[in-house]
C-alpha cells in the first residue's frame, strides 16, 4: 500500500496548501472536503489507489451533493457507501451556506453527475474492485466554491490572479498523481479537466500519458441528458481506452 500512502501524503499537502488561499466575492463560501471528510477521502485512496492504473479519469472539482458530502470524486452517497463500501464520519466546514449543508453519508440528495459516472462503471465492470483494478478517478481541484446565493462557482470562473495561484497547486498535485499511478491515459471529464490534463501530460517526462476527453455528466449540460452512458462508452472506445 506504499503507493496509496503516497497519494494520502500528496492529498494532505494539497489540502494544506489550498487552505492558505483567499477568494474574493462573488465567492462567499469555500468548502475543503479534504479536511472535514478526510477519513472518507483517505479510505478511498487507501482502498483503491494502491497500484499503477492504466486509466485515470480527472474531474473538475467537487459537487455540493457528491464529493462535498463524501470526500470521494463524483461521490454520490449511494455509490460510495453501497458500491465502493466506504462510509466514514464526516465533519463540517468552518462556514456553511444554509442551502448547502454538509450531512455526510446522511445526505439524502443524489448528485446526478456522480450517479451517472458510477452507474456506468458498475454496469460495465460489475464490482468496484474490478473497475479500480486499472482505473482511478481524481478531481483536479479539491475545493467547492459558492456564491452568497448558494450558486456553485466553478474554478474556471475565478479571477485570473486567484485561479493562477490555485491552478499552480492543483497542477503540482496532478503531476504527483501521474508520477505515482503511471497511467497510460488521462481522461478529462469535460472541457476544463481535459485542458488541465493535457497541460500536465505535456510536462510529464519522456513517456507522458495520452489524453482524452469525455462528455461531462452534469444535467446542466443538455447533451449529457441524452444517453450520457452510451455516448461516453463510444468516446472511450474511439480512443482505444475501452474495447
Amino acid at each position: 500500500m506504499r503507493r496509496a500512502s503516497s497519494l494520502v501524503g500528496a492529498s494532505r499537502r494539497l489540502s494544506a496548501a489550498v487552505d492558505l488561499l483567499d477568494f474574493a466575492p462573488p465567492v462567499a463560501f469555500v468548502y475543503n472536503p479534504l479536511v472535514y471528510a478526510r477519513s472518507a477521502h483517505e479510505a478511498y485512496l487507501d482502498r483503491y489507489g494502491g497500484a499503477p492504473k492504466r486509466v485515470v479519469f480527472v474531474g473538475m472539482n467537487p459537487g455540493p451533493w457528491g464529493m462535498a458530502q463524501t470526500g470521494v470524486p463524483f461521490g454520490e452517497v449511494a455509490a460510495v457507501r453501497d458500491w465502493m463500501g466506504i462510509e466514514e464520519p464526516v465533519g463540517r466546514p468552518p462556514a456553511e451556506h444554509p442551502a448547502r449543508p454538509i450531512e455526510g453519508f446522511r445526505c439524502a440528495r443524489s448528485e446526478v453527475s456522480g450517479r451517472r459516472v458510477w452507474t456506468l462503471m458498475r454496469e460495465r465492470f460489475g464490482s468496484a474492485s474490478a473497475f479500480f483494478a486499472d482505473h482511478f478517478v481524481a478531481n483536479y481541484c479539491p475545493l467547492v466554491f459558492m456564491e452568497e446565493s448558494g450558486r456553485n462557482r466553478t474554478p474556471d470562473k475565478l479571477p485570473r490572479g486567484e485561479s493562477a495561484r490555485l491552478f499552480a497547486l492543483c497542477d503540482e498535485h496532478l503531476r504527483e498523481v501521474v508520477r505515482l499511478l503511471r497511467p497510460q491515459w488521462l481522461i478529462g471529464v469535460g472541457k476544463f479537466a481535459s485542458e488541465r490534463a493535457a497541460w500536465i501530460a505535456a510536462s510529464s517526462g519522456r513517456e507522458p500519458p495520452r489524453v482524452g476527453s469525455i462528455l461531462h455528466p452534469s444535467p446542466a449540460n443538455p447533451r449529457a441528458n441524452r444517453a450520457w452512458e452510451s455516448t461516453v462508452t463510444a468516446q472511450l472506445r474511439s480512443f482505444g481506452v475501452w474495447g
